[in-house]
């Protein structure tokens, strides 16, 4: 095993489309941080709902969530690192997201709040281990150090959302983490240079780290590892800006890339 860090994104790529852990690719984890490698879980979604993932590969370690804007250690809970929304800059953003009534989520580095909770938005947050707090952000504010918003709408609303932001002079970046999401965050947060920073405070050169992803938020820790690897069913860019193409998150493509570097 060359790779001292292997960096995985976790939604479209470690786990399938009905959000479950393939035996296959569990297995293939687990022998690789057994031969040494350091298992990141490299992620959009929220602490909370990372940890559990991890606990599922039977791990521990530190996991990148919120797209790179937080940094935790499994084991004590400790965030290392987080950049933090400036709420001054991101009303307008919400704003946008009321008047259309698209659903939005506020992330610190564990809670998850929403303005409005419906049945539907319930299910899809349990199924990702998330309990929403309610918070009218409108008249209670921002929640102290907010690392990322999420907005959550149909594919065709987000393209409309981003050829209208398009237009738009931005302190903060947008970043499309999903066919039916966009988050908002601070410009320095990434996955790439959150594993940067992982790497450095390791000793890690980058020729020694390996990545595997799936969306355009992947693009970074990608084209920033010695090695990046898109899953089959990653848009054209992700493939373009990989190193390598896998089989696809349905077809145990994490696992037939580290079977392989095992030998």
């Amino acid at each position: 095993m060359n790779y001292r860090i292997i960096a995985l994104d976790v939604d479209g790529t470690l786990i399938d489309d009905h959000h479950e852990l393939r035996p296959r690719v569990r297995a293939a984890v687990r022998a690789a941080a057994e031969q040494g490698a350091e298992i990141v879980l490299c992620t959009g979604r929220g602490t909370t709902s990372t940890l559990p993932m991890l606990e599922q590969l039977g791990l521990e370690g530190t996991v990148v969530t919120h797209n790179g804007a937080c940094v935790v250690d499994s084991r004590t809970r400790e965030v290392l690192h987080q950049s933090v929304i400036p709420p001054e800059l991101v009303e307008r953003y919400l704003d946008y997201c009321r008047e259309r009534r698209y659903h939005f989520d506020m992330n610190t580095a564990f809670e998850l709040y929403v303005e409005s909770l419906d049945e539907t938005m319930a299910a899809v947050y349990k199924r990702i281990f998330v309990t929403p707090i309610v918070r009218d952000a409108k008249t209670e504010g921002l929640p102290d150090c907010t690392l990322k918003i999420s907005i959550f709408a149909l594919k065709e609303q987000l393209d409309e959302l981003e050829r209208d932001w398009a237009a738009w002079s931005h302190d903060l970046q947008t970043v499309r983490s999903g066919d039916f999401f966009m988050d908002v965050q601070p410009l320095a947060a990434s996955k790439g240079t959150a594993l940067e920073s992982l790497a450095k405070l390791r000793g890690v050169p980058r020729e020694q780290i390996l990545a595997i992803g799936n969306y355009y938020n992947d693009i970074g820790m990608l084209t920033y590892a010695g090695h990046g690897v898109a899953v089959a069913n990653s848009p054209d860019a992700v493939k373009e800006a990989a190193d390598e193409v896998t089989l696809s998150n349905n077809e145990d493509g994490v696992a037939v890339v580290l079977e392989k570097l095992l030998g």
